[in-house]
């Protein structure tokens, strides 16, 4: 892309990062998709072409609130919103109760992962309450060895037996749930992958190309984490305590195959505004 376009979507971009008015912004966004039709990299190569006058957007970090403390199921919350994450370069910190997500990006790039997922995680719930419901994870069976209590004097080796009973509804929900977000996440990440590499196929080099673009983009923002990041240890994820059910995964994972973002866009395609 020319120096003429780069510059005109770096100015539409400004005029829609610094005007308070709604209506004016979303008019200067599509402006510049027009000129975008791979939004992200085109913005990442746009703030490359900026002044030394001109303020430059720089990495931050935002506080995203998953829910409230006890509620159930914030765990796979936090998976999907870690899954959109990844594929819009963002590193997330999570709060030992998974209360909080700490996101690390560009500003851009942390609205439209909110987004994405203000729309998914009630895709989500509705999916999974839709499956239990429906009451199919019943007839499937979980099973596991139980200790059977000897009797006598002598003591003696524990003693187990096989035994099965079915899959319990919160089980399901959880593998469901799971299933989903993984799907999203993949869904995502090749999407974001298959952008990338036309642009840089398509780019003519220089030292501002796409590619050379792209990696110092990396760089500063993981710098930025470095920096800026306190997190100690590591996020347990989810868990199902009470077994796997093969059914609900299967079921989250076709819900998953078939989400959609608002106004009936599929994940995967052209994306529908421009974000860092």
């Amino acid at each position: 892309m020319s120096d003429k376009y780069l510059t005109k979507i770096a100015a539409l971009l400004r005029k829609a990062e610094t005007t308070d008015n709604e209506h004016e912004a979303d008019a200067f966004l599509q402006a510049a998709q027009r000129l975008a039709t791979l939004s992200s990299v085109d913005l990442a190569v746009a703030r490359a072409h900026s002044t030394a006058k001109e303020a430059r957007a720089v990495p931050t970090q935002r506080t995203i609130t998953i829910g409230e403390a006890g509620k159930r199921g914030l765990r796979t919350f936090v998976q999907l919103f870690l899954e959109i994450g990844r594929a819009n370069n963002l590193t997330c910190d999570i709060a030992r109760d998974s209360t909080r997500v700490y996101a690390y990006g560009f500003d851009t790039d942390i609205d439209t992962v909110e987004a994405l997922y203000t729309s998914l995680v009630i895709q989500m719930v509705r999916a999974s309450d839709e499956y239990i419901k429906s009451k199919r994870y019943t007839a499937e069976k979980v099973g596991r060895w139980i200790e059977v209590p000897t009797t006598g004097p002598l003591r003696r080796r524990p003693q187990y037996e096989w035994q099965e009973k079915p899959v319990h509804a919160t089980t399901a929900r959880v593998n469901f749930q799971q299933a989903f977000a993984s799907r999203i996440g993949a869904r995502l990440q090749e999407a974001t992958r298959t952008a990338r590499e036309q642009a840089v196929a398509d780019d003519t080099g220089g030292a501002t190309g796409v590619a050379v673009v792209l990696r110092a983009r990396e760089v500063e923002l993981r710098d930025h984490y470095k920096a800026t990041s306190t997190a100690r240890g590591h996020w347990r994820g989810t868990s199902a305590n009470s077994g796997y059910s093969e059914l609900a995964s299967k079921a989250g994972d076709r819900a998953g195959r078939t989400a959609r973002l608002g106004a009936e866009r599929a994940i995967g395609g052209h994306r529908p505004a421009v974000n860092g």
